[in-house]
């Protein structure tokens, strides 16, 4: 099995005749991912590879009742595309670009929530998922990927690209990048609760980063409901104080947001956390095998 993403999703690509939209697209298509539909306004009736292109979200739903979409759209016009997702009644919604302004996420994210929550948000500023062997949305490179027991949930791309290659022998129900920044839609805890839930994840991994307070959230959830279990890594221990680290929301501000902080919350819970990615993938395999 795997969570929110499976080899009967249906994806439309919003932005799908940009440069990155297109080149991700045909990686997606390679992965197995089925296409059904690309959005760019006042491109209607063109195609990119034979995906047929539409000018709004909703008349690609309508004709091809696409289910998934995935958001290439430059950063000035991000909410209003996930706007329009949520409008047209898309289940899930990977929003894939980098820089939108915080005001803009957060306005979406309400409106998400005014409208039922009924489209479930993952990210901005995040790699997608990947569901091995079924699908992938957004930029996850699948090469070498393979259907498995692990279930990963990330704020960073290059550690979930990382992590899928040192468990690959093992392999991932799903891998979901959810993003750094500092206001994303699904959670740490989403994903966990969705693991827990899901019969072939055996294990977790958690890879999280300095900044904010979802990897403590993570380890009160993993205490009251979580019973699989669970490896960790967080990056940033050498990070400075008040220098913002790759991601928006990567910033330590005094005591609040350390990698120390985090690494402490998750082992006072049982969860296994190492000092590398490495050893955080070590870790995991001993846990599965015991």
């Amino acid at each position: 099995m795997a969570i929110f993403l499976h080899e009967h999703s249906k994806i439309l690509v919003q932005g799908i005749t940009g440069a990155e939209g297109t080149k991700h697209t045909r990686r997606m298509k390679a992965a197995g991912a089925n296409i059904v539909a690309g959005v760019t306004p006042g491109k209607g009736g063109q195609n990119v590879d034979g995906i047929p292109v539409f000018d709004s979200v909703k008349s690609a739903v309508d004709a091809t009742g696409a289910d998934v979409s995935v958001v290439f759209v430059p950063p000035r016009f991000a909410k209003s595309a996930v706007v329009e997702t949520i409008d047209a009644g898309v289940p899930l919604c990977v929003v894939i670009t980098e820089g939108i302004p915080v005001h803009d996420t957060a306005g979406l994210w309400s409106y998400a929530c005014a409208q039922g929550n009924t489209t479930r948000i993952i990210g901005p500023n995040c790699p997608g998922l990947i569901s091995p062997g079924k699908s992938n949305a957004g930029i996850i490179p699948a090469e070498g990927a393979k259907p498995g027991q692990i279930g990963l949930v990330s704020k960073s791309g290059t550690l979930t690209y990382q992590m899928m290659y040192e468990l690959r022998d093992i392999g991932f129900s799903t891998c979901v990048g959810i993003g750094g920044d500092p206001i994303i839609g699904t959670t740490y805890v989403d994903c966990l609760a969705a693991f827990q839930s899901d019969p072939e994840t055996d294990a977790m991994l958690l890879i999280g980063e300095i900044g904010g307070d979802a990897e403590e959230r993570a380890a009160a959830y993993i205490a009251e409901h979580v019973t699989k279990p669970v490896a960790g890594y967080i990056a940033g221990f050498t990070a400075p104080e008040g220098k913002t680290m790759g991601h928006a929301g990567a910033i330590v501000s005094g005591s609040a947001g350390t990698a120390a902080a985090k690494k402490a919350a998750l082992e006072a819970v049982g969860v296994k956390v190492g000092k590398t990615p490495s050893e955080a993938a070590r870790l995991l395999r001993a846990m599965l095998k015991n």
